[in-house]
C-alpha cells in the first residue's frame, strides 16, 4: 500500500510523494531519492521501496523538481537543491511522526543522500547504489550542450521525450559541488552498492566512495545489475540486502507512525 504525499521544495513548490507503508511490525521508516531525471516510479526507486516496505520500511520516495508529478521547473533545480529537499522530506516525515532512519539513493541520487546525511537529526544510516563519486559525473549526460549553455545561459534538452530546460546554474553548481568532503565528514554507517558492469557509472567510483568513507562502512557488489536496476529481480534483490544491512542499525529505533 502506498499514501499520496506532499511538501514544500526549498523553492516553495509542492513536492509529490509516495510513502510505501510497512507491511507487518514497523522496523523503521525511510526516504528514497532518485536518479538525475527519473522521478519516484522509476523502477529503482519503486521496487526498492516497496521491496523495503515488504520487510517491515516504510519508504518515502518522491519527484524530485518539475518531474512527475512535482511542480516547478527542472531546470531551476540543481545538486544543492537535490540535497536540500532530501533534508526538507527527512523534516516532512519527521513532522509526521515517523523520523527517518534510512536514507537510500540511486545514482545521481546516490551522491545526494550521502551529502544530505549529516543534516538528517535522526538518520542511523545511508545507502548509495551505483553512485557517482562526483556530482559532475552526469555532464556525460549533456556534453554536446555544454559550450551552448555556458554561453548562452541555457538551452532545451530533450530526455526521454521531456523537453527539460539545462541553465548554467546547474552545471555551474554540480561543478563546485564537494562530494569527497560529505563523505569524509560522515557520522552514519554507510553502505556503497555497484554492480561491477555499470556501464553508465563506472564501480570505480564506488571504490572512490567507499575509501573516502570513514568506518562503519561496507560495500556491496550488484552482480549482474545494470544501472538503473531493470533487469529482472535486481531492485528486488538490492532491497533485501538494504534490509539485512540496516537492520542492526533499526533496532535501536523506536518506529512510530502508521
Amino acid at each position: 500500500m502506498a499514501e499520496q504525499v506532499s511538501f514544500f521544495s526549498s523553492t516553495g513548490d509542492r513536492l509529490a510523494g509516495l510513502l510505501d507503508l510497512p507491511e507487518g511490525e514497523v522496523r523503521g521508516w525511510g526516504i528514497f531519492a532518485h536518479g538525475f531525471t527519473l522521478g519516484k516510479d522509476s523502477p529503482a526507486a519503486s521496487r526498492i521501496c516497496k521491496g523495503l516496505a515488504a520487510e517491515g520500511i516504510g519508504m518515502l520516495r518522491f519527484d524530485n523538481l518539475g518531474l512527475g508529478d512535482s511542480e516547478g521547473d527542472w531546470g531551476d533545480g540543481s545538486f544543492t537543491h537535490k540535497v536540500d529537499d532530501t533534508v526538507l522530506a527527512a523534516a516532512f516525515m519527521a513532522e509526521r511522526g515517523t523520523p527517518a532512519a534510512l536514507l537510500v539513493g540511486h545514482s545521481f541520487g546516490g551522491a545526494a543522500a550521502i551529502a544530505a546525511a549529516n543534516q538528517v537529526p535522526d538518520l542511523q544510516a545511508v545507502v548509495s547504489i551505483a553512485a557517482p563519486s562526483e556530482p559532475r559525473h552526469v555532464e556525460h549526460n549533456y556534453d554536446a550542450l555544454l559550450d551552448r549553455v555556458l554561453a548562452e545561459g541555457h538551452a532545451q534538452w530533450l530526455v526521454g521525450g521531456r523537453a527539460l530546460t539545462l541553465k548554467r546554474a546547474f552545471i555551474e553548481d554540480v561543478r563546485n559541488a564537494d562530494l569527497k568532503r560529505q563523505i569524509r565528514r560522515l557520522s552514519v554507517p554507510l553502505l556503497v552498492m555497484h554492480s561491477p558492469t555499470d556501464d553508465t557509472v563506472s564501480v570505480d567510483n564506488a571504490s572512490a566512495i567507499f575509501k573516502a568513507a570513514p568506518h562503519p562502512r561496507s560495500f556491496i557488489s550488484l552482480e549482474g545489475s545494470d544501472h538503473l536496476l531493470v533487469a529482472r529481480g535486481q531492485a528486488r534483490r538490492a532491497a533485501r540486502i538494504i534490509s539485512a544491512w540496516a537492520d542492526q542499525y533499526l533496532r535501536d529505533v523506536t518506529p512510530t507512525g502508521n
